[in-house]
């Protein structure tokens, strides 16, 4: 973009999922192209409305906020609040501020989209330019296509495009404080607003995830000082293996360019721990463009035949649910996880495919279902990932697992959690057992039990996974395109 075309006087730059200064492709855009930049936030209630009175993520958010408006008002600007409905609320404060444009980077969701048609219209009526920007993901969109000019659906094959295709121009950060001389303040913004201005009460936000963009530096410090072991240890969820950098991608208090970057100079120098993680990065931006070719799977399965499945419905498999999401379904690392997220708004990245594949294939319930719960309880929930993750897991996305491959939650517990240490931080009724009886304490030991407030299995896995391949018949005999087969023999190993 040339920074002498489209000059205005004055720009407002709409932070949405990106809550930095750092590194920021709107922010820097606006400060090259106005005189003038304002910053602009608003607790949109299209969102906030729906949410519970105690949701972290907005505490998480409001956090989060107030670093952005210390670091703003340090190189001479402050960010404005707003709680209302974004598409009156960007228009009208566009038209107060005298702004010229808009500067805001892209939202792929399909709800987010829809809002930015409104939004571009009503500034269109008065006079105002949105312009956005792509910010969230390394590649976006049509970045990176096949040799046919289409979407990939299968993984490694974009991942090696994608490897093929970066190189610094894309890693390169946007350097906002060499221009921040053009931020400027108004009288409009009075401070980020407590949780109790908007509605909100405390929902036990952990400290642990770091204070906005500040905190997410320092867990990004603290992760590169093990990342050389993550390929060994991300898949235990006792030990301190992932990088827990999640929820700041999410709302964009890191840039996905700066650990993009950092895991590629890594990896060139033979870190295979960052090997690993730069992988899970472009698992990211895959799931993106997955969102943007194929917004449809957003609600119905990427493979439309899957929709043909009958799940289980009635007053039986709505207490099989409930039962899932408290803790409560008597295997131990499936209702240790779900515990972490309750408690936490956090799961381990090993047991969101455990529980999510005994939700689908164990217990025979819709993975939309567990979709929502999870988007729900997660501090980190991001749509493009959440849904990708649940068909990946129920065998209806793109480059998902075989839809006869059934995680049995016995073995993965005594695989990844040998000792239980994870099990008894969850599940303290089962500290006492040893650690070969607390991975499935009923079948091995049910004298043990006794007096032991612990549910029975809510099924037979066994039994279960005759009843999954059954329900699956119904996709069995397909005909499956080429390339797609290659997906079934490459599918996702986490």
């Amino acid at each position: 973009m040339n920074p002498s075309a489209n000059q205005v006087d004055r720009a407002l730059v709409w932070f949405r999922r990106d809550l930095r200064v750092d590194d920021h492709a709107a922010l820097y855009r606006a400060l090259r192209s106005a005189k003038q930049v304002f910053c602009a936030f608003v607790l949109d209630r299209t969102i906030l409305d729906a949410l519970p009175r105690t949701d972290r993520r907005v505490e998480f958010i409001l956090d989060a906020l107030q670093v952005l408006d210390e670091d703003l008002r340090r190189l001479g600007g402050a960010l404005i609040v707003r709680h209302g409905f974004a598409a009156d609320e960007i228009p009208r404060l566009a038209t107060e501020l005298g702004v010229q444009a808009v500067f805001a980077n892209h939202d792929d969701e399909p709800q987010a989209l829809e809002r930015d048609v409104v939004v571009a219209g009503r500034l269109r009526d008065c006079g105002t330019e949105l312009r956005t920007f792509k910010d969230h993901v390394v590649f976006e969109r049509r970045e990176v296509m096949t040799a046919a000019g289409g979407p990939y659906g299968v993984f490694t094959p974009y991942k090696n495009a994608w490897l093929r295709k970066v190189d610094g121009f894309y890693l390169s950060g946007y350097p906002v404080e060499r221009h921040a001389r053009a931020l400027a303040r108004s009288d409009q913004a009075r401070g980020v607003p407590e949780l109790q201005d908007i509605g909100f009460e405390p929902g036990g936000l952990s400290r642990h995830v770091g204070r906005g963009s500040r905190g997410a530096g320092a867990l990004l410090d603290d992760f590169l000082d093990r990342i050389d072991r993550y390929a060994a240890q991300r898949d235990f969820p006792a030990l301190k293996g992932p990088s827990y950098l999640s929820v700041h991608l999410r709302f964009g208090t890191l840039s996905v360019r700066r650990l993009a970057r950092l895991a590629h100079q890594r990896m060139q120098g033979g870190d295979h721990g960052a090997e690993v993680w730069l992988s899970e990065l472009i698992w990211r931006d895959f799931y993106h463009q997955v969102m943007h070719h194929h917004p449809h799977a957003m609600t119905a399965s990427f493979r439309p035949e899957y929709d043909a499945i009958r799940w289980d419905t009635g007053p039986q498999a709505d207490a099989l649910f409930q039962a899932w999401c408290e803790g409560r379904t008597g295997f131990p690392l499936v209702d240790a996880a779900m515990r972490q997220l309750h408690q936490t708004g956090y799961m381990h990245n090993r047991l969101r495919m455990v529980t999510a594949s005994f939700l689908c294939k164990d217990l025979g319930l819709d993975w939309r279902r567990g979709e929502a719960w999870f988007a729900r309880q997660l501090l980190d929930f991001d749509l493009a990932a959440n849904n990708g993750g649940w068909q990946w897991a129920s065998s209806s996305g793109c480059d998902a697992q075989p839809w006869f491959r059934v995680f049995n939650p016995t073995t993965q517990s005594e695989k990844f959690d040998a000792r239980g240490r994870f099990i008894r931080r969850y599940c303290p009724e089962l500290a006492a057992l040893d650690d070969k009886t607390i991975h499935a304490p009923w079948e091995r030991a049910p004298l043990a039990m006794a007096g032991v407030d612990y549910p029975r299995p809510a099924v037979d896995h066994a039994l279960a996974r005759e009843r999954t391949l059954a329900r699956y018949a119904v996709v069995k005999s397909r005909t499956l395109p080429p390339g797609e087969a290659v997906g079934l023999r490459t599918a996702r190993r986490r």
